[in-house]
């Protein structure tokens, strides 16, 4: 299962319907739907391109890249709650706060991915918190299920749940560890890349990468065998 493509009309919602001009960068052919009215671009111009765009607030080029990311917004999203719901929700929620923050947006290596994880990952810890209590009970079923069937709990748990322990883990990291795990390990940035968004050395991302994975396999294990 995968994102819904083409929902900005979602994302943008009636308090963006006269959020600013549409206009297109110089070179770049357009094509204007007679259905919905917007520019749409026929040209496959670069992210920074489209970003220049997006900054003076073109919907079409905001759909454009829409369609580029949203599968792998989806993809990470998905990981980093382990529900499909979720990450649709968290989908919309990603891109419509990238529209209202388009001022600020961060392009790695002229690539919008690595700035809309980091979008991501801090609505999912958002979300996380509020619904601590809920993911505390699913923790304590588990830990019944695997004392009931200790002799082989790793090869009966679902993908599903293994990935809620792990994102569980990855939450209960020092900050510092926790924005890397979550761009680098789930995410599959490279410590470049991740180093970039985050403005920091990648030496210290690959630094705090090896103390997330040391830190990781304690926590995991510890949930393992309690």
């Amino acid at each position: 299962m995968g994102p819904t493509v083409g929902r900005t009309a979602d994302i943008f919602g009636p308090d963006l319907q006269h959020a600013g001009p549409t206009g297109t960068r110089p070179g770049v052919t357009t094509r204007t739907s007679y259905c919905t009215g917007v520019t749409t671009l026929d040209a496959s111009p670069s992210d920074a391109e489209l970003w220049q765009l997006i900054a003076q607030g073109d919907h079409g080029a905001f759909t454009t890249l829409f369609e580029r990311h949203a599968e792998a917004v989806w993809n990470y999203v998905y990981r980093l709650t382990a529900s499909w719901t979720a990450a649709e929700d968290m989908l919309s929620a990603t891109f419509l706060t990238a529209w209202r923050k388009r001022g600020d947006g961060v392009l790695v290596r002229e690539s919008a991915l690595p700035w809309l994880y980091t979008v991501a990952a801090n609505l999912a810890r958002t979300e996380w918190r509020a619904g601590k209590r809920r993911l505390r009970m699913l923790s304590r079923l588990s830990t019944e299920h695997e004392r009931d069937h200790a002799e082989d709990v790793t090869d009966r748990m679902d993908a599903r749940e293994r990935l809620r322990e792990v994102v569980a883990a990855v939450d209960q990291l020092p900050r510092a560890e926790r924005e890397v795990a979550q761009l680098c390990l789930l995410g599959e940035l490279s410590t470049s890349d991740a180093a970039t968004a985050l403005g920091i050395a990648e030496v210290s991302v690959r630094s705090r990468v090896s103390r997330a994975r040391s830190r990781l396999r304690e926590l995991t294990a510890r949930t393992t065998h309690d």
